[in-house]
């Protein structure tokens, strides 16, 4: 599994953000030159963020962007979720071969087969997908934008009492 480089520039895009001075919006230029990225692609980025409400749009001459939230209310599963899509990373593409049918429960496959119900449909090797998902989501989950500008920050003084 790999995100995208599009997920990259918006955690990037986010962090700059909650760590702009003042918390003072930032304009797509400045932004799109801290990340190496070009202006266009990185507004459609901007404006997918603005849509879901993680960002807002600053109109005017010295306008920008600045998050719409605190940086702690955003977590890393939000920003993937509203750039990658929010659909799950595993669909099941083998129910009707005979291996699945010979590990899958009878009696639920009887009635899956009989129904076609997909609820009543078990598929042994997305169970184990989904628990491995469910854990990467809450991972995610319990990080935010602030914990990583916090992160930067304890590193900064840590090197800074070293030298």
């Amino acid at each position: 599994m790999q995100y995208s480089k599009s997920t990259d520039y918006a955690l990037h895009a986010l962090i700059h953000l909650a760590n702009a001075e003042r918390r003072q919006n930032v304009g797509i230029k400045s932004l799109s030159e801290m990340l190496g990225v070009s202006e266009s692609y990185l507004s459609k980025i901007m404006s997918k963020l603005r849509q879901d409400g993680i960002v807002r749009a600053v109109p005017g001459v010295n306008g920008g962007y600045e998050l719409a939230r605190p940086a702690d209310q955003i977590t890393f599963l939000e920003v993937i979720q509203v750039i990658e899509g929010r659909q799950h990373l595993f669909e099941c593409s083998n129910m009707e071969s005979n291996q699945h049918r010979l590990l899958a429960d009878e009696e639920r496959d009887d009635r899956c087969q009989a129904d076609h119900d997909p609820a009543r449909c078990v598929c042994l090797v997305k169970q184990v997908m989904d628990g491995a998902e469910q854990q990467l989501n809450r991972y995610l989950q319990e990080h935010t934008i602030q914990s990583v500008v916090d992160a930067a920050v304890t590193a900064r003084r840590s090197l800074a009492d070293k030298k």
